[in-house]
């Protein structure tokens, strides 16, 4: 059985890691070279790098920041914010980042799915969904959470399988930011209708929802806050699972 994976997400804007709570009042969190280190001393298995507004300002991702960080750091680095063609996608890539992740641009062009995994091979390739409840279905949005779409997150999911992504990173919008725990409705709903690996995330706020996800068959769960402000180390959380029965690597 494959080992469970712990993911530090790092969200930027202006060069700072910022977090805040269902994408709204964001506060810093700290400097993302520094904490990219921190996590990767920890036991983390990998590294998600947001940036969070280049694609409602449409621009570019923090390239340089994103080389510097590859320099960091050896763990996986997925890397994501903006990306909006193949070209662009490849320079992320020959910038250090081991995978790419995009949302926007997918559910505004669904062919560049296939496009980009044709390219680069499906397993460097992730789907971002952000999605909350609307009283009848998980909607996803997207340009940071600013823009519903109208569309059912379940079905979008395995659209994009469909398509050849390799990989979903799974956001809940209501639990985003909580530390309440992760949506396990909408969670085990999207893992039991693809085949792909989903990476939970949105909510985590003590090790039990940790287990909790991995319990529904997360491939891999991630969070932000207890790892920013230091509630909880990786390696805290990793001993944990570890006594709980659950998969992971440890150091």
């Amino acid at each position: 059985m494959l080992a469970k994976r712990i993911v530090a997400a790092l969200d930027i804007k202006n060069g700072r890691v910022l977090k805040g709570i269902k994408f709204r009042n964001l506060r810093d969190a700290g400097d993302p070279v520094k904490l990219a280190r921190r996590y990767e001393k920890e036991g983390v298995d990998e590294i998600v790098f947001l940036d969070i507004s280049a694609s409602n300002e449409k621009r570019d991702i923090l390239i340089d920041l994103v080389k510097t960080i590859a320099q960091e750091v050896h763990v996986p680095f997925t890397v994501g914010g903006g990306l909006r063609d193949v070209k662009g996608i490849r320079k992320i890539i020959k910038s250090g980042a081991d995978k790419v992740f995009i949302n926007t641009a997918a559910v505004e062009n669904p062919d560049l799915i296939n496009e980009v995994s044709n390219t680069l091979g499906s397993s460097n390739l992730v789907i971002a969904i952000d999605a909350k409840w609307n009283g009848d279905h998980w909607e996803v949005y997207t340009h940071g959470g600013q823009k519903g779409r109208k569309l059912d997150a379940v079905e979008w999911s395995k659209e994009v399988e469909r398509l050849g992504a390799g990989e979903i990173l799974l956001t809940s919008m209501d639990a985003d930011g909580t530390q309440e725990g992760f949506d396990i409705p909408m969670l085990k709903t999207i893992v039991e209708a693809v085949n792909m690996p989903v990476i939970a995330s949105g909510g985590a706020g003590k090790p039990e929802h940790f287990k909790e996800a991995f319990d529904v068959d997360a491939s891999a769960a991630l969070a932000a806050s207890i790892f920013h402000y230091e509630k909880y180390s990786v390696k805290d959380l990793k001993e944990y699972l570890k006594e709980s029965d659950i998969n992971v690597r440890l150091s």
